[in-house]
């Protein structure tokens, strides 16, 4: 019989759900990457009648890991210690590796437990996390690179006449055209609306120092991944030797605390960015907050805007979050509860327990790839 007060039962199901542009299936890419699907996992705790919910953006393959590997680190844990909970499952995958899809699965799971722990405790996650206001700044973030300039023009656009006050674009599959596109991106957004690029380490050292220089004609007050985010070394004299209003950020594929700590060591960014789908969900978020604020560097929350929303309004080192195209339709459409967009800011609710976010089961169950919870 489980012990009073513990974790009871997990359920994960994945889902993989085709990205669309103005309501039609579009494949996309950016500098590196193309893809025509998103895989979302979903994570839901139980205890003492009361349910947390995570999710994370990543392969099915990860629902495996939760169902063989991490499942009895989970059951029967004290899910006001998270953190117990996190570091159990990070040694739980040693063999395995924990970047990647480990990682991933981590994530879900750490932000159902903290969803589930703020249910407990009956207050808000913001509030569990000591936030005091409960906005954000939002930046508009798509511009792929399989987008003609008048689909990139009329996002960006749309984005800017909403009022959001930064927008960014993917280049790098095809340099030669990058400047006409930065360009027309700017064209379409106006002056006073910074504009972020987004190369996805598709360029080489010289190439990204020379587009550097090129998009500061452009107001360009934003270079992410100019060159490999490994490329430490590339990311730190871009960093030195490029415009002085432009910010050069990375991190985004940061799974590990020491990853984050050994970016900021080696003073690669001026902005770093952490994913907490990725990075071991609001454990792993804190983490790469303390540690870009020991170093001096903000924070930048990389896509998932429904759960960034509530940890940049809590945190005081994170400047923005990713309000990232793909993600805020799959968000909307699978979740109640999440943060509203307005006047630039992403604005959460502090009534609600926990994150305040809803599974909508039936609406994203024709996305179903598996589920599994465990027989009683």
């Amino acid at each position: 019989m489980m012990e009073h007060g513990r974790v009871s039962r997990v359920s994960v199901s994945a889902y993989s759900v085709p990205t669309t542009t103005a309501g039609e299936a579009q494949p996309e890419s950016d500098g590196t990457a193309k893809w025509d699907s998103t895989g979302v996992l979903i994570v839901e705790v139980e205890a003492d009648g009361r349910t947390g919910l995570g999710y994370s953006y990543t392969s099915p393959a990860a629902l495996a890991i939760i169902r063989g590997v991490l499942a009895p680190h989970i059951i029967g844990t004290d899910p006001l210690a998270a953190e117990s909970t996190f570091w159990a499952m990070a040694g739980a995958v040693r063999n395995l590796g924990w970047a990647g899809v480990c990682a991933s699965a981590i994530s879900a799971v750490d932000i159902a437990l903290h969803d589930l722990r703020a249910r407990k405790l009956e207050v808000s996650l913001l509030q569990l996390l000591g936030g005091s206001v409960t906005n954000v700044m939002a930046y508009g973030s798509g511009g792929f690179t399989s987008y003609s300039i008048p689909e990139l023009q009329n996002q960006l656009g749309s984005w800017a006449d909403d009022g959001l006050r930064a927008v960014k674009m993917k280049i790098g599959s095809a340099p030669v055209d990058d400047l006409e596109r930065v360009r027309a991106a700017r064209d379409a957004i106006g002056p006073k609306v910074q504009l972020f690029v987004d190369a996805n380490g598709a360029y080489n050292l010289k190439q990204a120092l020379g587009f550097a220089a090129h998009f500061e004609d452009e107001d360009v007050t934003w270079f992410e991944e100019p060159v490999s985010s490994d490329d430490l070394a590339g990311l730190r004299l871009i960093r030195n030797r490029g415009p002085a209003g432009m910010q050069i950020a990375a991190g985004e594929y940061g799974y590990t605390p020491q990853y984050f700590a050994t970016m900021l060591g080696a003073g690669a960014v001026d902005t770093l960015q952490a994913d907490a789908t990725r990075c071991g969900g609001v454990t792993g978020f804190l983490r790469a907050s303390t540690l870009a604020q020991a170093a001096g560097i903000p924070l930048s929350a990389h896509t998932a805007p429904a759960i960034h929303a509530t940890l940049g309004a809590a945190l005081a080192n994170v400047v923005h979050v990713e309000h990232f195209h793909d993600h805020a339709q799959i968000e909307a459409a699978f979740f109640d509860g999440g943060p509203t967009l307005s006047g630039g800011d992403l604005q959460v609710f502090r009534a609600s327990a926990g994150h305040g976010l809803t599974f909508k089961r039936r609406d994203a169950e024709r996305y179903l790839v598996e589920e599994w919870s465990p027989v009683e």
